[in-house]
């Protein structure tokens, strides 16, 4: 399995990004590869301070950074030499099997739909965004990537979604959820109820619309929804995290007792810090394409950018795009009647 790596465009900048690689190539020995993205003449000084010496390491050098600031149908025309293009581009040749970036999401959406191409019969690539649950965790599908939706390209997500729940959380038949404001048939928009009725008639195991409130509770395990929703429930969830940590450190340690009480639980306190640390999940695939493709947050540290590899080295070892094209084909007889015209994906369009 061999990797590309842009370490470009991040909060951090590349040596946070190369200590992440040096943690994954030390736990998965089944990667036979990586190549780190982004200046030479920046990053060999970098991998010889942090004693990098692996021979599975090569560097391929870029010239331009995409910057979250960027217009992303307007950047990977213009910045043609940028390490997340360079990084795709790997993919593309079948250098690699995939590719991991922390850059603009836009442009690695964009970009990545652009040069890699969709998957026989798939509408729109997804987003998935694995969320921790109270005893386990749940699939949000789209996290982003496509703000305005059809039907039809629901049901793709629920299906890439249910195959992803299958592949990556060992979950024998995912719950699948439209995401609504009420459970009743009868709520949501045109667009939800008209996707109900797809995935009801297909052989997913569809539990209906789900509301926000039952997200955490293991009612569900793939949620779908539009890009937009999707991600708002993104980062509301992430922002309510972050909170309620700083909350709890706040009150832990307000008076001489509770930081006691604060010792005395620190076990779970961590255990319960490790679950709901985002970075321990991998980062967001881009589901449907000819080539793996995964987001991880542009504030991501090493341990985001090893476990996100370990990802990709078993999306790639399951054969992921293989399931996914299967599943997707299973569905047509479903939608051949339909002709709603498919909405345009953001940056792609331009990007032509």
């Amino acid at each position: 399995m061999r990797l590309a790596v842009d370490l470009m465009g991040g909060d951090h900048g590349p040596e946070e990004l190369l200590q992440g690689v040096k943690m994954g190539l030390e736990a998965d020995p089944s990667i036979e590869h990586v190549f780190v993205v982004g200046p030479e003449a920046e990053l060999c000084p970098i991998i010889a301070r942090i004693g990098l010496e692996d021979r599975r390491l090569e560097v391929r050098t870029a010239s331009e950074v995409l910057t979250m600031q960027d217009d992303p149908a307007i950047a990977i025309r213009r910045k043609k030499d940028s390490s997340l293009l360079r990084a795709i581009e790997l993919v593309r040749e079948g250098k690699a099997h995939a590719v991991i970036s922390s850059g603009n999401t836009g442009a690695l959406v964009a970009g990545s739909t652009v040069r890699l191409g969709r998957l026989e019969g798939v509408k729109r690539p997804t987003l998935a965004c694995i969320m921790p649950s109270r005893n386990g965790a749940w699939i949000l599908v789209d996290g982003g990537a496509n703000p305005e939706c059809t039907p039809e390209i629901l049901l793709q997500f629920a299906v890439m979604g249910s195959v992803y729940a299958q592949s990556m959380l060992s979950i024998k038949r995912p719950r699948v959820g439209i995401l609504s404001n009420g459970t009743e048939e009868s709520k949501g928009t045109e667009l939800t109820r008209q996707a109900l009725a797809l995935v009801q008639r297909s052989d997913l195991n569809c539990i209906g619309f789900c509301e926000g409130h039952s997200l955490f509770a293991d009612g569900v395990d793939v949620v779908v929804c539009d890009g937009f929703v999707g991600n708002i429930v993104l980062k509301t969830c992430e922002s309510l995290g972050k909170a309620v940590g700083s909350m709890l450190r706040h009150e832990m340690t307000a008076t001489p007792f509770r930081k006691l009480g604060a010792v005395l639980a620190r076990n779970g306190l961590e255990s319960l810090k490790h679950r709901m640390n985002p970075d321990v999940y991998g980062g967001a695939p881009f589901l449907g394409l000819h080539g793996n493709v995964v987001k991880i947050h542009g504030s991501a540290r090493r341990l985001a950018l090893k476990y996100a590899m370990l990802q990709s080295s078993r999306a790639v070892g399951q054969q992921l795009n293989d399931l996914l094209e299967r599943e997707i084909a299973k569905i047509r007889p479903l939608t051949t009647h339909l002709h709603s015209q498919i909405p345009p994906a953001a940056g792609v369009a331009e990007a032509n």
